[in-house]
């Protein structure tokens, strides 16, 4: 195209101005080849002429048309130049906010020098996973991209931000390491993320200081790598540090600041801590006042140094070790304020011995005080003859004071950023890294010396190194789309390059000149001037020698020389360094500990003998010049290094730009922006791509965009490609303007704008057809409405008329009848009075005689009753004197009868009859025993002379016994005396305790009269109260009549409110229930890790005694013992919830006394445990004689004696059940009461004789089998009898028998009189044993009523001294407290009384029904088997009963119930069956182990069962259908668990047959909560499932998705749609598909037997997340805010209410979720004028928040040319209206946030009985009950 026809009337272009740098003017008159100047009007109106250079024909900038103004992608611009450039940043920042903007890989950001709201963690979760382009530009998404391609091309990634001091690099690569952070969080518990963040504020600290131009100015560079694993989660971290601005250390310009950390610390340095370190205010230190003002406003440095301290802390420093630092960091302020003292000639000066700060230096560092002060004055010369000490002038010293200071500071600088690294080193291996420079950028100042050289420097390297990379993204690009490559002219700075970093550069000659013993600054610059002076980017300087200028990428700079040498060797005297290594402080002296093994080499270095010293200039030694580096090429060295980073890896670039100097918010200075846009490098990708094709068309975009274009033949072709081709071919006839790629059309400059202007002009011309057409109709409508008018007034003109007449007509006819009628009536009110009186007078007379015959019947009736009454009293007091009478004859008789009896009866009991009766075992058993002993009398014969011996032995034992008797019957009367006056001590204290009870009662009568007194003034007040009442409620009834209407809009809002604090509690409940299985996942987690690590090949089992639900939480097995007192308040305080709980008084009273009784009942198992361990002692050491010879015996009579009582306790057990079973039949049997109560008399009696016959029974029995196990016992240890048998003689007598005795026989005798003795033993231990708990209860009860005593004496002493008043107060409050303690015990009393009557009560049900079973089953059988038929009853009615719902299965056979209907189960088998019937079949298997009392199995399979679900859901924690499955069947387990645990509430839906369906032993209301709990976490993986299905989906669908065809207009895109930055395939997603996945979540819930509440609280869930990730999508993206963007949201949105309305899910709160997004559409649809507009959106928009509203004005982006943008003004306008919000100040909606559930209860219809099983879940084991 020609200029001809670009620069035509109307067009817009950018014009030079010294002020503004461009300034926009329109054309008014068409340009013409050879016109020599240019009329244009300005946007002021004032008009100019642009003169034209005819030989160069240098016409202006043209600007883009309005629609691409304010684009996210510089690059998408048509016209690419410098003042597009500028214009559109400046209209992004000033009227959108936008601080961020992309120039294509660039990410300009802008220092708004305020905060924004835009940093938020929904941040970042919004810009995570996003393509770069997508949202709005932002260092997120930069972050995001560097992260992803990381994750993509497994290549390491780099983020390099630069600019000048002040345009906010490090706030934005702090940003992006919090990004990283974030996103990829370490996996293990070592938060190395957090420890990455920490070392920000310490680099801050220690790095950073306020300068002109920035408040925190980073004076040095830094690299950090974050390191990642293979799973791209942070391990570590490494920092690596260039160029620390040194100098600032001693010296601060006019208004700026030594480092942060000086100021910090002087502001704490009141601290205690502290005190030693000698520290005041900032200003009274040289090194912190230089610059004037100290502290910064909005700076607290105070506060910053406790969080410089806690980042110290986190990163693991130890406490010594930061006390260290502060302490050297003190003392470099205490080295700056050293007074140095001139001696009179000037050569020579001093420092004061008793100078403080001296003194506080060396103290604090830990050197020699004398040293110290030696060597700052002087300084030690080596020659090749001798050594020896100079003096140094003033000067000399602060020189070398202050390069001390600033050695000290750079070491400690050094030591933390090593220490740092050390923190955030790791020793796992890293897999990936993404670095992150925040480096200076370009830099020019007046005085430009050797850091802002190396500054430079530095910036020369990555522009080269950014030029190339964005030349070979541009090729890549080309390459790919087979675009053919011309080679683009780009600047390449490697000449700068090398004229610095080349052999002989200037970095080369300044070390060269360094080397030189007499070299200067001045003889350096000479050098420069001879070998550069025709370098092209090198200049001399016409007034000066000293100063050089270099021509950099961004501009020139002139250098000045001076001080060049002295900063590029950074020497200090060793003299001072080696006093420093001497420090007594370990961490000083390692600071400069780096230098000794250089130290050697000095004294054989090379450069020794060439030194020659000058005494004018302080120079260090040359040994130590010589194995040092200098500062410039240790710079070099590091920026080679970090180069190679660079590139090796993928970087990101992000550009810092200062708005403004004065750091205002939102000011923009078009020139400094400009001189930063230029340096950058931001233009210089402007420029490359403006050489190419810098405007990029998808053919599917061209083509939706230009149809309009097209033509109608065109359009009817299938292939888009040649459509396009077509099109351009006619529209664009150069060809060169325009290239076609693969999938893309290449533009050239500028042609995009021509084709917008076609578009324009396309839609201008079809704009004015269309209004041509609408006004002739809108005139010919006017015509035909005008025409229907006069008809319609002509029509009812005449219809007045005719209805006039009409009227007068009827009038008349009225008339008549009205006469007619008064006289009717006049006539019939005459009649109808008479007829009145005379009914009425009849009616009294009839009712007169009525009554006289009523009341003469009444009056024989009362006499009739009173004759009745009187006859009956006399017949009774005759009936009672007869039957009094025939009482006492009965009783004389009986009684008369009854001693008759009782002497039969102790007759018969001292009857020998009796005793033979009772010992007729016994002497069967003695016949037995004697028939033996006669056998073997024989074999005893020897043993008579040693049983002779035995029996003496057993005499003196005897003897020993009794004495041991006597001694302990004395020590029993001492016990007995002491007894007594413990007896006597408790009536003293009775007799008190009687006087304290007695006062009691004085103080209680005068309690009960105040009472009375009280209750009658309360009766009164009573009784006016109720008159106020009265008159309340007449005067309430008024009012109410006149505001009912108010009441109820307050009642609704009350409930509205209470509705929202009842979501909002049970929000967090189900937040720690969705806490809880969070963590319970984890553990999961990491204790199948730990097996994966410990265990070895095989598979291991956990036991099978433990279970997941007993280690994850503490639910008490199920147990129909009584619960305690405590567990009673805990579980009431669960029920009645924390709040109240705390209110009630009661309760806490009742925790109270348990606690009370609990630590008594403490005291008392101590003092017992003592008692026991002090016996045990005592019995060791006499057991241990004995110990041989009873252990036998003792277990032998134990072990019988338990055998026997457990036999006893089973037939009790029996006899017992027999004996209830009789007296219920005897209860059904008789109606008599005195029968009954007979009856059971008798059995009670039976049950006494049996039991002392059986008790007497049973210790015959004990003694018998005693011997009988003493006998075996004897014969297994007959060796030992043998040898016995050897030691005694064989001649024996009993003294007391003739007999001969056998040997064997005299052995047993002997032992069975020991077997006597220590039985006797043992019961005369027992006595002692009892005596002693006697006295010890007795001493217990003693201190217990004297500590009540000491309690009351307290109280009354307490009384007396009170007031009166106070006395009765505190009487009544006494009392209050004790009956309150009263009443609680007697509550206690109650409740177990009550407990143990519900148990009673079921346990007489049950024997009830057995009973009653018995009885039907004992009609059929003979009278001889009862016996055996009614331990048989059970298995009987079992066998012939119907199916009662209950299934019964073995212990062992559990796991296999568990893995056929849950673990392997797959939802497809039992689809064809009764909904959720795993949940009835379990149900019914927990019923039959409650019908069999088994506690164990219900816990077991319940516990089972929860664990089997969830083993199931976290192997299936991604299928949506398995999730939704076991939702519904927990959910119906619960419901079954509700509908059939016998509460009221719960069964009041129930038919009679599911009311027999009941559990009847157990309470599983623990259970229940359990199984909710469960419900809660599966209903929260069934929505994560869910989400993470449709979140994919929502932006692409709802947003991006063209459901109107042609509706909404492709803007030209930038970087974002480019092949670098978008994953591979297609991603896009239409609405139909949500639809489509909304109807399978729907049927699948519905097929399975959800209940329909939790469907809608779902689908309420999905479409909360829908309407905050599309609204969410919707406030970062410009390229969505539109017309049409709102018109296909709108669409879309109605399509999702239609499918909600077919579903019938109106009433689920679905479509209200989705009023945002709803509001968001009508927004961007509404007219956005005036302040009507603003009004309208203002009353529209209540759903969204003030900053969403102005998020999206300011995002509103027009598609079109006839579109308007909203103006900065109307905004305003929007934002007055708003203020009196008080929205929330969250940008972005929680699209995680999840509402709490609810599950309703749902009874089922369904009976358990009719539920069958089928084959396919072979559950063959289970049997039919």
């Amino acid at each position: 195209m020609s200029a001809a026809q670009l620069y035509t009337k109307y067009t817009r272009v950018w014009i030079p101005d010294p002020d503004e740098v461009w300034r926009s003017a329109e054309i008014i008159k068409d340009y013409k080849e050879g016109d020599k100047s240019l009329h244009l009007k300005f946007e002021d109106e004032t008009l100019y002429e642009y003169p034209i250079d005819l030989q160069g024909n240098e016409l202006p900038f043209l600007r883009n048309p309005d629609i691409l103004v304010g684009e996210n992608d510089l690059t998408a611009l048509s016209y690419l130049h410098e003042p597009a450039v500028l214009h559109n940043l400046k209209v992004r920042f000033l009227e959108s906010n936008h601080i961020y903007t992309y120039c294509g890989i660039v990410l300009v950001a802008i220092n708004p020098y305020e905060q924004l709201p835009i940093y938020e963690q929904d941040v970042i979760y919004a810009y995570s996973g996003q393509n770069m382009g997508d949202m709005d530009p932002h260092i997120f998404a930069v972050a995001e991209e560097a992260y992803k391609q990381m994750a993509r091309d497994e290549k390491n990634q780099s983020i390099i931000v630069s600019g000048e001091s002040g345009a906010g690099k490090t706030v934005s690569a702090k940003y992006a390491m919090r990004f990283f952070a974030t996103v990829g969080g370490s996996a293990s518990e070592t938060n190395i993320e957090a420890k990455v963040l920490a070392s920000s504020p310490i680099m801050e600290a220690i790095g950073n200081a306020k300068t002109t131009r920035n408040d925190n100015s980073s004076r040095f560079g830094k690299y950090i790598q974050i390191g990642f694993d293979k799973r791209y989660h942070i391990i570590g971290a490494n920092m690596r540090t260039y160029l620390l601005e040194k100098s600032r250390v001693v010296f601060q310009a006019e208004d700026e600041r030594n480092y942060h950390i000086f100021y910090q610390l002087c502001a704490s340095a009141s601290l205690p801590e502290f005190k030693e370190l000698g520290l005041t205010c900032a200003e009274d230190f040289f090194y912190t006042s230089q610059g004037g003002d100290t502290s910064i406003e909005g700076v607290d440095d105070a506060d910053d140094f406790e969080k410089t301290r806690h980042a110290f802390t986190l990163l693991g420093v130890k406490e010594s070790h930061q006390t260290t630092i502060f302490r050297i960091i003190a003392a470099i302020l205490h080295l700056g304020n050293l007074e140095i003292q001139g001696e009179r000639d000037g050569d020579a000066c001093s420092v004061s011995s008793e100078d403080e700060h001296l003194n506080n230096f060396c103290g604090l560092l830990g050197v020699e005080h004398s040293q110290m002060q030696h060597w700052l004055c002087h300084r030690k010369l080596i020659t090749t003859a001798e050594t020896y000490v100079k003096n140094m002038s003033v000067q000399q010293v602060v020189n070398a004071r202050n390069a001390l200071a600033k050695h000290i500071y750079a070491q400690l600088f050094n030591w933390i950023v090593q220490h740092i690294n050390k923190a955030l080193h790791t020793t796992v291996k890293q897999h990936s890294f993404i670095g992150v420079l925040d480096i200076y950028g370009f830099e020019t100042f007046e005085v430009n010396s050797f850091e802002q050289f190396c500054i430079n420097y530095a910036n020369e390297k990555l522009q080269q190194q950014f030029n190339s990379h964005v030349f070979k993204l541009e090729q890549e690009e080309y390459m790919k789309e087979g675009i053919p490559w011309t080679l683009i002219d780009f600047y390449d700075n490697q000449p700068c390059i090398d004229l610095i970093e080349a052999k002989l550069g200037i970095l080369d000659l300044l070390d060269e000149e360094c080397k030189v013993p007499k070299g200067t600054d001045q003889n350096w610059a000479q050098k420069l001037y001879d070998r550069h002076a025709s370098s092209q980017h090198f200049q001399k300087p016409r007034m000066s020698n000293t100063s050089f200028i270099v021509l950099h990428f961004a501009d020139k700079v002139e250098y000045q020389s001076e001080g060049f040498l002295e900063k590029n060797r950074d020497t200090v005297y060793e003299e001072q360094i080696n006093i420093l290594k001497a420090s007594k402080y370990q961490m000083v002296a390692d600071l400069f500990q780096d230098e000794k093994d250089a130290a050697p080499t000095t004294s054989v270095g090379k450069g020794t003998s060439k030194i020659s010293v000058r005494s004018a200039r302080p120079v260090i030694k040359a040994a130590n010049k010589e194995h040092k580096k200098t500062v410039g090429h240790q710079f070099r060295n590091s920026l080679h290094l970090l180069m190679e980073t660079l590139n090796a890896t993928t970087p990101h670039y992000v550009r810092c730009i200062k708005p403004n100097d004065e750091k205002l918010p939102f000011k923009f200075d078009p020139k400094r922006a400009v001189q930063q846009l230029r340096a950058c490098g931001v233009l210089e990708t402007i420029r490359i791509s403006a050489a190419g094709f810098p405007s990029r068309w998808s053919y599917h975009d061209f083509f939706n965009r230009y149809r309009v274009l097209m033509k109608k033949r065109d359009l009817s072709k299938n292939d888009k490609k040649q459509i396009c081709q077509t099109l351009l071919e006619d529209l664009i006839k150069d060809p060169d303007k325009f290239q076609f790629g693969r999938t893309k059309i290449f533009f050239r400059a500028g042609q995009v704008a021509y084709l917008e202007k076609l578009r324009a002009d396309k839609f201008r011309a079809a704009t004015i057809m269309i209004q041509k057409t609408v006004r002739g109709w809108l005139q010919r409508v006017k015509y035909k409405r005008l025409r229907r008018a006069a008809i319609v007034v002509q029509r009812y003109t005449r219809g007045h008329l005719a209805r006039r007449l009409a009227e007068h007509l009827r009038r008349t006819r009225a008339a008549i009848v009205f006469q007619k009628q008064y006289r009717m009536l006049r006539i019939l009110r005459a009649f109808q009075r008479v007829r009145n009186a005379t009914v009425t007078i009849q009616a009294f007379a009839r009712g007169m005689f009525v009554r006289r015959i009523y009341r003469k019947i009444l009056a024989e009736h009362k006499a009739i009753i009173l004759q009745k009454y009187a006859r009956g009293w006399l017949a009774r007091t005759r009936f009672r004197r007869v039957r009094g009478a025939t009482i006492v004859l009965q009783c004389y008789y009986r009684r008369m009868k009854a001693r008759q009896e009782l002497k039969a009866l102790k007759i018969e009991a001292r009857s020998a009859q009796h005793l033979k009766k009772l010992n007729i075992g016994m002497e069967n058993k003695v016949v037995q025993l004697q028939r033996k002993i006669d056998e073997q009398n024989k074999e005893y014969k020897l043993l008579n002379e040693q049983l002779s011996t035995l029996a003496s032995a057993h005499s003196s034992e005897v003897e020993k016994l009794k004495k041991e008797l006597v001694q302990y019957q004395q020590g029993h009367r001492g016990d007995g005396n002491q007894l007594v006056s413990l007896q006597e001590e408790m009536e003293h204290l009775r007799l008190e305790l009687e006087k304290a009870l007695g006062e009691r009662k004085v103080v209680e009568d005068s309690y009960v009269k105040e009472k009375d007194l009280l209750r009658k003034r309360i009766s009164d007040l009573e009784e006016e109260n109720a008159l106020l009442k009265q008159e309340k409620e007449e005067l309430n009834s008024r009012i109410l009549c006149q505001s009912q209407d108010e009441f109820a809009r307050n009642t609704v809002e009350e409930n509205i409110q209470m509705k929202k604090e009842l979501e909002e509690e049970r929000s967090r409940y189900q937040n720690l229930v969705k806490e809880y299985s969070r963590l319970e996942q984890r553990y999961d987690n990491l204790r199948d890790e730990m097996t994966i690590i410990k265990q070895a090949p095989g598979h291991r089992r956990n036991p099978s005694n433990q279970s997941s639900l007993e280690s994850d939480s503490n639910y008490p097995s199920i147990s129909t013992s009584e619960i305690g007192d405590t567990e009673d308040v805990i579980q009431q305080v669960e029920e009645v919830g924390m709040e109240k709980a705390a209110m009630d008084m009661t309760l806490f009273l009742k925790l109270q006394k348990r606690v009370r009784e609990l630590e008594q009942e403490r005291k008392k198992l101590q003092t017992h445990l003592e008692k026991k361990e002090q016996e045990s002692k005592k019995s060791q050491v006499i057991e241990t004689k004995t110990e041989v010879t009873s252990d036998h015996e003792d277990f032998a009579y134990n072990s019988l004696k338990r055998q026997e009582l457990e036999s006893e306790n089973k037939k009790l057990k029996n006899e017992l059940n027999e004996l209830r079973k009789a007296i219920a039949d005897r209860a059904t049997q008789n109606n008599s009461s005195n029968d009954i109560q007979d009856g059971y008399n008798l059995l009670l009696n039976q049950l006494k004789s049996a039991n002392e016959e059986l008790e007497v029974r049973k210790e015959e029995v004990l003694i018998l089998r005693t011997q009988i196990m003493k006998a075996a016992q004897q014969k297994e240890t007959g060796k030992n009898m043998v040898i016995e048998r050897e030691n005694i003689t064989t001649d024996a007598s009993w003294p007391n028998s003739d007999k001969h005795i056998d040997q064997e026989d005299a052995i047993e005798a002997y032992q069975g009189m020991c077997e006597t003795n220590r039985l006797l033993e043992a019961q005369l231990q027992d006595q002692r044993r009892e005596h002693e708990e006697e006295v010890e209860a007795l001493k217990n009860e003693v201190d217990a009523m004297k500590e009540e005593l000491e309690k009351q004496q307290q109280a009354f002493l307490q009384t007396l001294q009170l007031s009166p008043e106070a006395q009765v107060e505190f009487g009544l409050q006494q009392e209050i407290t004790r009956l309150t303690n009263e009443n609680l015990d007697l509550k206690e009393v109650l409740e177990k009384l009550e407990k143990n009557e519900k148990k009673l009560k079921k346990q007489l049900k049950i024997y009830m029904k057995k009973v009653q079973d018995f009885e039907a089953s004992q009609a059929t059988v003979p009278a001889e088997r009862r016996q055996h038929e009614r331990n048989m009853q059970v298995a009987v009615q079992r066998k012939e009963k119907d199916f009662q719902g209950m299934l019964e299965y073995y212990k062992e056979d559990e796991p296999l119930l568990i893995r056929n209907l849950i673990t392997d189960l797959k939802p497809q088998t039992v689809s064809a069956t009764v909904p959720c019937l795993p949940a009835y079949i379990l149900y019914m298997c927990i019923r039959h182990a409650d019908y069999i009392n088994d506690d164990q199995k219900v816990h077991s399979l319940l516990t089972s069962t929860i664990n089997g679900i969830k083993k199931v859901l976290k192997k299936h924690n991604d299928d949506f259908q398995m999730t939704s499955f076991w939702l519904a069947n927990t959910c119906r387990l619960l419901h079954c668990l509700k509908q059939y645990s016998g509460d009221a509430g719960f069964m009041t839906q129930n038919t009679p047959k599911q009311n027999e369906h009941c559990l009847k032993n157990f309470d599983l209301t623990e259970y229940r909560q359990v199984l909710s709990h469960l419900s809660i976490q599966i209903y929260q993986q069934l929505i994560k499932i869910a989400e993470g299905i449709l979140q994919p989906m929502i932006v692409s669908a709802v947003l991006e998705n063209e459901s109107i065809q042609g509706l909404s207009g492709v803007k030209p895109m930038g970087y974002r749609n480019r092949s670098s930055s978008m994953a591979d395939g297609d991603s896009s997603y239409s609405l139909d598909a949500i639809i489509r996945q909304l109807n399978m979540f729907h049927s699948v819930m519905c097929d399975q037997g959800l209940d329909p509440e939790i469907v809608q609280q779902v689908f309420k869930q999905l479409f909360y997340m829908i309407n905050a990730v599309a609204l969410n999508n919707l406030l970062l993206r410009k390229d969505v805010c539109s017309w049409s963007t709102g018109m296909q949201l709108r669409f879309n949105i109605s399509q999702l209410e239609e499918w909600l309305r077919g579903k019938n899910l109106q009433q689920s709160g679905a479509a209200q979720m989705l009023e945002p997004l709803i509001q968001a559409a009508q927004l961007l649809q509404l007219k956005k004028k005036t302040s009507e507009d603003a009004e309208a959106i203002c009353s529209l928009c209540t759903s969204l928040t003030t900053q969403q509203i102005v998020k999206i004005l300011n995002l509103y982006t027009p598609v079109n040319e006839f579109e308007e943008r909203v103006t900065v003004a109307f905004i305003r306008d929007i934002q007055t209206h708003l203020q009196e919000r008080n929205d929330p100040p969250q940008l972005l909606l929680d699209f995680k946030h999840m509402f709490p559930v609810l599950f309703p209860f749902n009874p089922s219809s369904i009976t358990m009985d009719s539920i069958h099983l089928p084959a396919s879940l072979h559950l063959e084991f289970l049997n039919k009950v």
